[in-house]
């Protein structure tokens, strides 16, 4: 069962990185960026998730470290969505058979 703050939590998370990822683009939509701001604006999102996934650097609990190697290793060869997938589906594989 997921507590209010949880959900909360996750929903305020959500609509921050879903501002991020459209807001730049509506502002600047009608101006030429530089090749700088391009990079700054598609790192945003990023830069969303890695505040969210910081907690687990400071976790005691092996499978959120494991889990979290596990999305480095991806995060080194793939693209945003793949490694994210592979974050998901390897913290919540690993938090259900190591405790």
């Amino acid at each position: 069962m997921i507590g209010a703050a949880t959900l909360l939590t996750i929903v305020l998370m959500a609509g921050v990185t879903y501002l991020t990822r459209i807001g730049g683009y509506v502002v600047l939509r009608n101006r030429t960026l530089s090749a700088r701001a391009t990079a700054v604006m598609e790192a945003a999102p990023g830069c969303v998730l890695i505040s969210v996934i910081a907690p687990a650097f400071v976790s005691r609990n092996p499978a959120d470290l494991l889990a979290l190697a596990i999305t480095f290793v991806a995060a080194t060869r793939l693209s945003m969505l793949p490694t994210v997938l592979i974050g998901v589906a390897s913290a919540g594989l690993l938090r259900h058979f190591i405790r």
